[in-house]
């Protein structure tokens, strides 16, 4: 017979929204989405693709900054996915002071604002500066790069989907190698985009030894939410650099935006850390490493690589290096994060 004395924890698995599920675990492991004090910056009816990592990032990163902030916060965003599909005129999904800048100087822009909210006097106001990858790594990166070496009091969030998703995938500095899009077709003897080219914005970040700087991904939500909380305490530059996978360029089903983000993760490709004023703080393990294939093969913008009878093993094991690195310099597997 059962012993009925004995205690057992249910588990709830489902805990994104303001659920049942959520309300009965610790309040350290809800979400902000799971409390009544959420704030809606993006709220619904915005035109965001299926499966948008980038809609999901940027909903619990706001929101997240908004109640650090007592809701005092204003965003100034560049041209690109973000502003094309929540502000399609003469509509606005944004519950918050949101300006739109130009697809370059957005950090030029929040420069300014935060300026003006100094001279008023108003230093309760945070201001919040975002993009995606070709608006921040690319068209904007000298206006950041400016707002870095002044260390201007603003939280610049990149939305990182790999390409120029909103004028048609075309590749951008943050397009891994190999991948395809419509510039770097998977055609000649190094199809998809080439070895040797891009950045890496988060480290460049920490080039200018900025107060704070981040990874995030959608693939972990409390992560993401933590550290735009700890961003929010900090005064001066700070960078958040967020994973957020585009189902349609790609080429996923819509519903395994999340599992190719933790993919990402768990291979080495997508390193999770902090770092403080030029100094890598902490890092995010891995809890299982995958190889780099599983990460790869579900993505049709890698499908060239895995050709019936025509594996391209060699680019493959370079990107496997890659991860490899990544795993090895942000000590990524648990046995050296506690070393």
């Amino acid at each position: 017979m059962a012993n009925t004395n004995q205690e057992q924890r249910v588990r709830f698995y489902q805990k994104g929204t303001f659920t049942v599920g959520n309300r009965l675990v610790d309040k350290e492991r809800r979400s902000v989405q799971a409390s009544m004090d959420r704030s809606n910056a993006i709220t619904s009816g915005h035109r965001a693709c299926q499966g948008c990592g980038e809609a999901l990032g940027a909903r619990y990163a706001l929101d997240t900054a908004m109640r650090a902030a007592n809701s005092q916060i204003i965003a100034c965003n560049a041209t690109g996915c973000l502003e094309v599909f929540t502000t399609p005129y003469p509509e606005t999904s944004w519950q918050i002071p949101w300006l739109h800048s130009l697809f370059g100087n957005a950090p030029a822009v929040a420069t300014g604002v935060a300026a003006a909210m100094r001279v008023k006097g108003r230093e309760d106001v945070r201001i919040i500066a975002q993009g995606g990858d070709g608006g921040t790594t690319d068209i904007g990166f000298g206006c950041l790069s400016g707002m870095f070496e002044r260390n201007d009091d603003v939280l610049y969030l990149c939305y990182d989907n790999e390409a120029y998703m909103n004028t048609g995938v075309q590749r951008s500095s943050a397009t891994p190698p190999t991948a395809r899009t419509a510039t770097t077709m998977p055609l000649g003897e190094a199809p998809g985009n080439v070895f040797g080219t891009g950045k890496f914005m988060p480290r460049i970040a920490m080039a200018h030894n900025i107060p704070y700087v981040a990874t995030a991904s959608v693939s972990n939500l409390h992560d993401l939410e933590a550290k735009v909380q700890k961003a929010m305490t900090f005064r001066g530059a700070r960078y958040l650099h967020i994973f957020v996978p585009c189902p349609l360029g790609w080429g996923l089903p819509a519903d395994q935006t999340i599992k190719i983000a933790r993919l990402a993760h768990e291979c080495g490709m997508f390193p999770l850390f902090e770092a403080e004023h030029g100094t890598v703080t902490s890092s995010v393990p891995i809890r299982e490493k995958v190889p780099v294939e599983d990460y790869l093969k579900p993505q049709r913008r890698f499908a060239h690589l895995f050709k019936k009878g025509s594996v391209d093993t060699e680019r493959i094991a370079r990107l496997q290096a890659i991860a490899d690195a990544n795993i090895r310099e942000y000590g990524l597997l648990r046995e050296q994060s506690e070393d």
